[in-house]
């Protein structure tokens, strides 16, 4: 087995910027060809309907069924899938769900109003989605965890159905992620996958009804197919490969560091690991870490890809440069495994989900600690938030003007209006000033 290079940059390097910018690079757009076969499948479902989906499905999934009524399961079929779970796995979803619930109960946005001397009435109304659809990708990798993350915070926001679509290569759907989806209580799963899945989860089918909203992880088909039909519906984000940034003073076991390393590295070889310190002696024990434990993973080849290809250790002068660093990069996940993380927070503007201290890897965000591991990627932390409840939550203005008010408020409109030179708009509002 070959061993890991992985690039040092030295943060006080006269060209470190441009390496730092070519090892942030990541160009997430979908060429061409990936844009034309996306256009198409779309096309197709939304005009042929189950009948291009089941097509789809026998060719894309090996999944050969005669009726669209066959990729359907429901409650009962869902709740069997977790049944047919070790009673280890069924308390673990259950802990996890109960955990993300709690955190984003919190998140919870209120209708307010409030009224002005005059007797106006002004405020905000806000009102769940009436349906959503998550995608869960039939990868090599179960993700179940995806499953209780997309779905919780829509089930809190009060959105009426939540459905879910995850392929079934081969007619087969993996039990772990159907218990997922029971302990999320999702309303009814749709076994298929890919560009057709997105399409018919924004146009609908016979079979398959439109949603308001779609989110969930997936390939360069489905982010491509996201993006196409964003507008039709609404889309979580397009996002990139898994990152971690960690950030340690040298007093962490460098085992843990080199595992939390490894723990995004093993998603994607595009997927990218990145370790900061003041310490040049740290880094080198972290490297040898890396290289003593990389052996006994089982995914060791796509972390030796991803670390190769796009890990870094970088040096800096004193711990504290790490902080423009850090708001730079805008990192999808921030571990700071130093003394104290909690004087850091104030300084720190970009990061999807910051673990405080050496006792917090980014694994427990992943599953269980609470907050939401659906976060921006490829620096779109600096505008982009974890998803959340507001994701499913819409606001409506809320204007109720008097009579009283109609005046003072129809004088200022008129003058608006007339000086944009819409006349109408002008007219409109003084008709209520002699009322």
């Amino acid at each position: 087995m070959s061993e890991i290079t992985i690039r040092r940059l030295e943060a006080s390097a006269g060209d470190f910027n441009q390496q730092l910018d070519a090892l942030l690079a990541w160009e997430s757009v979908s060429d061409a060809d990936v844009q034309q076969t996306v256009a198409t499948v779309i096309d197709n479902i939304r005009h042929r309907g189950d009948e291009a989906l089941l097509e789809y499905s026998r060719q894309f999934d090996r999944f050969d069924v005669s009726t669209a009524s066959s990729l359907v399961l429901d409650k009962a079929a869902i709740e069997a899938g977790y049944h047919r779970l070790p009673a280890e796995q069924q308390q673990a979803l259950g802990i996890a769900a109960e955990r993300v619930e709690s955190y984003h109960q919190r998140q919870l946005s209120e209708s307010w109003s409030y009224t002005e001397a005059d007797g106006t009435v002004l405020g905000q109304q806000v009102t769940a989605m009436d349906r959503v659809g998550i995608y869960v990708p039939g990868g090599t990798a179960p993700l179940a965890s995806s499953v209780i993350m997309n779905a919780m915070p829509a089930k809190v926001a009060g959105v009426r159905e939540v459905v879910m679509a995850t392929p079934a290569p081969d007619g087969k759907v993996n039990d772990f992620v159907l218990g997922a989806a029971h302990v999320a209580r999702i309303d009814r799963v749709f076994l298929m996958g890919g560009a057709q899945a997105i399409a018919a989860l924004a146009y609908g089918t016979d079979t398959v009804p439109a949603v308001d909203k779609i989110v969930g992880p997936g390939n360069i088909f489905v982010a491509t197919a996201k993006k196409q039909v964003f507008g039709k519906v609404g889309i979580d984000m397009i996002a990139g490969p898994s990152e971690i940034l960690v950030v340690c003073d040298g007093k962490t076991d460098p085992d843990w560091i080199a595992l939390d390393l490894f723990s995004q590295a093993e998603h994607d070889p595009d997927a990218q690991a990145i370790l900061i310190s003041h310490d040049a002696d740290y880094l080198n024990s972290v490297e040898a870490a890396i290289q003593r434990l990389l052996p006994t993973l089982e995914r060791a080849d796509i972390i030796r890809d991803s670390l190769n290809a796009r890990g870094a250790f970088i040096k800096v002068d004193t711990l504290d440069d790490a902080v423009d660093l850090i708001n730079r990069i805008a990192p999808e996940h921030l571990e700071l495994s130093i003394e104290d993380p909690h004087a850091w927070l104030h300084r720190i503007r970009h990061a999807g989900a910051i673990f405080l201290g050496r006792h917090t890897p980014e694994a427990l965000g992943d599953y269980c600690a609470g907050p939401n591991h659906v976060l921006p990627t490829s620096g779109t932390a600096r505008f982009f938030s974890p998803l959340g409840v507001y994701d499913f939550q819409k606001r409506s203005s809320i204007i109720g003007v008097s009579a009283e008010g109609a005046k003072t408020l129809g004088a200022v409109a008129s003058v608006l209006a007339r000086g944009e030179l819409l006349t109408a708009h002008a007219r409109s509002a003084e008709k209520r000033l002699d009322d």
